[in-house]
């Protein structure tokens, strides 16, 4: 990735791994990076190992030009109240990675800083091998606020310093991102898909399959399936399998998921769209986020857990 020489000074506010990718990334392209972190966070010595300078959040975020909020959402408005917000120099920029605390006002943004939104469409580790292997990954842009007149072109420059060409940009609103995130990965790529494999996969078991055949046979091959469909589409995907795939897919498909699929997902549409998710999420406390992986079992199985680690070896 061609490296870039700007003055701006960007402060990451947090250190997993997309604060992480994103913060190595800017540095490489030649911006300034500060990464504030809480006295006590685990990551401080992560982020000092990675030739990162660490400040507490008020000093990062009073030395910075542009702010990159890479904590979670549900936290944003409580930080931004106590650390953020009161010591943002005048015309900061505000760089959101998600739009959700903004679009569901977890947060006031100041009036005199630019709101901006760059979202890769990765998980932190891809960002930085997409950076490191010059390989372009997509991204959601926009613009909330526009005190400067130039944030568009900021929200540009950003995206490429992380590794974002514009070709690979797509240009978006923080409605749009918020509402349409949270339904995707709820309705589809995460609490859809999981229940959807664990149905599958309990359905053969049931039928007197081992796990181990089960989760070969509903799982395992879901990443060449995809991958089929990023470069050729669904209906391109279709035209790469077997001929009793191709027939099996048009009977069973309707079936499966039918009309009332759609109406259920309309209905929690409404739910995200309306802000009563986001009402719910904001609430989120330390106790509530470290039950979450206990609750969560339940959209899984133990014995598909125990295949899925035999074959990732």
């Amino acid at each position: 990735m061609a490296r870039l020489r700007k003055a701006k000074t960007v402060a990451v506010i947090g250190y997993g791994a997309q604060g992480r990718a994103i913060s190595q990334n800017l540095r490489d392209s030649g911006y300034e990076v500060v990464v504030g972190l809480r006295p006590n966070s685990r990551s401080r010595p992560l982020a000092r190992r990675d030739g990162l300078s660490v400040k507490p959040l008020p000093d990062a975020v009073g030395s910075a030009d542009i702010v990159c909020f890479a904590f979670p959402d549900h936290l944003h408005g409580r930080v931004f109240r106590t650390s953020i917000g009161p010591f943002l120099r005048r015309n900061s920029t505000l760089w959101f990675l998600h739009a959700t605390s903004v679009h569901f006002g977890f947060l006031i943004p100041q009036e005199d800083c630019d709101v901006i939104l760059v979202a890769p469409h990765a998980p932190g580790n891809a960002v930085r091998e997409a950076y490191l292997t010059d390989h372009s990954l997509s991204a959601f842009y926009g613009v909330y606020q526009n005190r400067s007149r130039r944030a568009s072109n900021l929200a540009i420059e950003l995206a490429r310093a992380i590794g974002v060409r514009k070709k690979n940009l797509v240009l978006t609103n923080f409605a749009q991102e918020s509402v349409g995130d949270l339904f995707g990965e709820q309705a589809v790529l995460c609490g859809g898909l999981a229940m959807l494999i664990k149905s599958g996969f309990e359905t053969l078991l049931a039928h007197g399959w081992k796990a181990e055949n089960a989760y070969l046979e509903v799982a395992y091959q879901l990443d060449l399936i995809v991958a089929l469909i990023k470069k050729h589409g669904v209906a391109g995907m279709f035209a790469r399998i077997s001929p009793a795939a191709q027939y099996g897919s048009l009977l069973a498909g309707p079936k499966i998921i039918d009309r009332s699929t759609r109406t259920r997902m309309e209905k929690l549409f409404g739910e995200i769209q309306s802000g009563a998710f986001a009402r719910k999420l904001g609430r989120l406390d330390d106790r509530a986020v470290s039950k979450l992986s206990q609750a969560l079992k339940k959209l899984s199985h133990p014995k598909l857990e125990r295949a899925a680690r035999r074959f990732s070896r």
